[in-house]
Parts: structure tokens; sequence; C-alpha cells
């Protein structure tokens, strides 16, 4: 299963050869790659605007003309203003709306998510800047509109552009549907609050930044447009979006007992017959016909979960290991959304359903698991979710996605179709799932 209307799964991801770069000049830039990209970048980016902003919005649009570069690793007295500030040591891009500018460093952000998750971040990471410059001249918000919503708004923006790229209609710029909106996803899981709810600049957390993403990019221009305050508190429903006090105290440790109460709990929420039995001592690695999965796996003829428990518990304490970006997102919902995953298969098994088939079985899988998330959060649950726990869920399913493979390990290559798969089960419920996956 793939993306529809893209021009390739696996054909060729970044600049375009033998395109001049755009006529366009940054004050204070040294000429360079990085500059070079993110004004190619920006151009791209302004061409769109001018031939879709219209469609949607009242008005006429005006591109961004003044574009700032710094170098946030040069000395103080290097530094230039930005937006009526010093950028010495100013590690960001962004758009002021004091001067109607675009922002960015060239010293350290723009070369780290290069080397990251490639160019095309730096395209997402300017779209979104220059989704400031699009939602303000719409008039979308109000002055006591909030980050988070005028974020969601940009983040979504972004989406439409990548869309675009990814049709083949950037003069810059080719994105495919695999690896390359695997990267340019990763960098916006990078970009997440890292303690929800901590900071009055709130921008979401990587669930709902990466939500915002797919908006913009699955509906386009007319869903980053509806996105307000009420909109985005009916779609966090019940879902934990700062962190309480315990939270990370709260973590478990992803052993025999906890996962026990996991199943316990899956159990009682999705309860089949016969239910699965477990075995916590490996894999089921005697099950005919079937491949087993690391570090779960599913068996159907025996109906049983074989779990490599030690294997399992390090996917809980990976993290960022204090980088500057990272879609590494370490805690114990990592580790046990995979377990959750297996007992979807169970679950599909008991209801006749194939468990075989990346795009069907792996995907409902993944979906069932974000049914099943969601529940977690509604009150009176034994579970309880907490604010980082789709973070590290959505985390694992991009870089990995085991959460989303069938009873044999088979995955969609597109980090974009696992996640939106398990976003549906979070926020759509059972029966998105059941529908979309078929």
């Amino acid at each position: 299963m793939g993306l529809t209307g893209q021009t390739s799964a696996s054909g060729p991801s970044g600049p375009r050869t033998g395109v001049p770069d755009a006529d366009l000049r940054a004050e204070n830039g040294d000429g360079g790659a990085i500059d070079k990209l993110a004004l190619n970048a920006i151009s791209d980016i302004a061409d769109y605007w001018k031939g879709q902003y219209a469609k949607t919005f009242p008005g006429t649009f005006t591109p961004v003309t003044r574009f700032i570069s710094w170098d946030a690793t040069a000395p103080r007295a290097r530094a230039v203003d930005f937006c009526r500030s010093s950028t010495y040591q100013e590690v960001n891009a962004a758009y002021c709306s004091v001067d109607q500018t675009i922002g960015w460093d060239r010293g350290t952000l723009l070369p780290e998510l290069v080397k990251k998750f490639g160019q095309l971040a730096v395209v997402m990471v300017l779209a979104h800047e220059y989704g400031h410059s699009v939602q303000a001249q719409a008039k979308l918000n109000g002055f006591f509109t909030s980050s988070v919503v005028r974020e969601q708004q940009a983040d979504c923006f972004a989406g439409v552009f990548l869309r675009s790229v990814a049709e083949g209609n950037s003069r810059h710029f080719t994105l495919n549907t695999t690896d390359g909106l695997n990267g340019v996803l990763a960098a916006v899981i990078s970009f997440r609050d890292r303690e929800p709810g901590a900071s009055q600049d709130e921008h979401g957390t990587a669930f709902e930044r990466v939500t915002a993403v797919q908006m913009g990019y699955t509906d386009g221009t007319t869903a980053c447009k509806g996105i307000t305050r009420s909109e985005l508190q009916k779609r966090r429903g019940t879902l934990p979006t700062s962190f309480q006090p315990g939270d990370k105290a709260k973590q478990l440790p992803v052993d025999q007992p906890d996962l026990t109460l996991v199943a316990q709990s899956l159990a009682r929420t999705y309860p089949i017959q016969p239910e699965p039995a477990y075995d916590y001592t490996g894999l089921t690695r005697t099950c005919p016909n079937v491949t087993a999965t690391q570090p779960v796996s599913y068996c159907p003829s025996t109906n049983v979960i074989g779990t490599d428990v030690p294997a399992l518990a390090k996917r809980a304490v990976a993290g960022d290991n204090g980088d500057l970006f990272s879609a590494m997102v370490g805690g114990d919902y990592n580790a046990f959304v995979v377990f959750v995953s297996r007992y979807m298969l169970a679950v599909q098994q008991a209801r006749k359903l194939s468990i075989t088939g990346a795009g069907t079985a792996g995907l409902r899988a993944a979906c069932f698991s974000g049914v099943y998330s969601t529940q977690l959060s509604r009150p009176g649950s034994d579970l309880q979710l907490s604010a980082t726990d789709l973070d590290a869920a959505i985390s694992g399913l991009l870089l990995d996605g085991l959460a989303a493979a069938d009873v044999n390990g088979a995955l969609v290559p597109s980090g974009f179709v696992r996640l939106e798969a398990f976003r549906t089960g979070v926020l759509d419920g059972e029966d998105a799932c059941l529908k979309a996956y078929r």
C-alpha cells in the first residue's frame, strides 16, 4: 500500500540536477551551499503559493522578499540582528511578523538537518516558516490565538507544499514517498516539544506535529484553514497534552510483570476467544509457515504471543542521547506498542481477518494499536497514557515500523502510511481502521 497521486515511491529525493539556482539573495549570506539550498526552497515555496493562495483565501498573495542568513557559531561581534534580536548562538529558523522576513542559521541548524535527515528537511522547515506568512496574509488568527494553533497551521501548510513536491511540481526539488518522505517526517518528530505543556511557546507533541503535516499533505489547504482552537481541542479529546506530576516516574520497566499488566488490559479492552497465551522466554520460533518477528512474535497455529523481553526492553531506553535533533523517542510505550500490535494480530485472526499482507493486516495492527492507545487516555483506565507515549509510538513506527508489521514481519515501506494508520486508530476509531485497511 502506498500514497496515491505521487510521482515515485522510490525515485530520487533532493535537489534536481542541472536546474539554475533561484535569483534570490539573503542578507549576511555567504553564498554557500546551505544558503543556496534555502533560497531555492523559498523560491519554489513562493511559486507554489502564488498559484494556489487565491484558490482558498481572499485577496492577493504577497511573497516574502527579505531573507537573513546567519552563522550561530560566529563570534558575538559578527552576529546580526533578526526580528529585533541578536542572532548570536541562535540555532533557529523563523518567520518574523514584525518586518515579514524569513531567517535561518546556516552554521548549525540547517547543516545538521541535512546531515541527519536529508536536504528535504530544510525544505520542510522553510515551508513551515513560509506558512506563517500565509496564515498572516489570510488573517486566520487573532491576537489571542495560541501558539500551538499557529504552529499546527504552519506544519499543515508545510505538508501542503510537500505534496506538491512529491507530485513533481517543484522546480528545484524531488521527493519520493518512502525514504525521502520518511526523512522529512523524522525531522518533524525531532522538532517536537520535548516537555509538552512546559512552555508558553507551544509547538505541539510529535504526534500533533506529524498529524498536522499529514492533514496538509492529504487534505490540502482547506484542512489547514480549519485548524482552530476548537478543532485542536476536539482532536486532542482525552489525549494527554502536558506532563502531569509524576509522569516520568510512572514509566514502566518493560519486564514480564508489566507486560502481563498490558496483556490483561488488552484482554479487557479487546476481548477475544480463545485468548492468546503468552511466552516470555523468547520468540515463537517453531511456528509453522510463519517468519517470527523480533522482538515480539505471534504464532497463529498455537495462538501464542512470544516475547524476547530483554530485546523489547531496549526500545524503552533508546532515546536521543542528548542529540540536538533526534527522531528517536524513548519510553516504555515505544516497546509496549509493538507488544500491543502482535495482540492485534490475534484479534484479527479471531475475527477471521487475514493476518498476512503489509498493506492490510500490518496496517490494521497499527491502526487497532492506535485505538487501544486512545482507550488508555480515558478516565478510569488502569494503565494511563502519558504526554509522550504517542510520540514514542510514532517514533518507532517511523524508524523501524515493527508495530505495523504483518505476522511475517512484512512492512509497507512508507513511514507516512504507517504513521497514518496508527493516527487513524487514535483519532477516528476502529470502524475507520476496518474501512481504510481492507
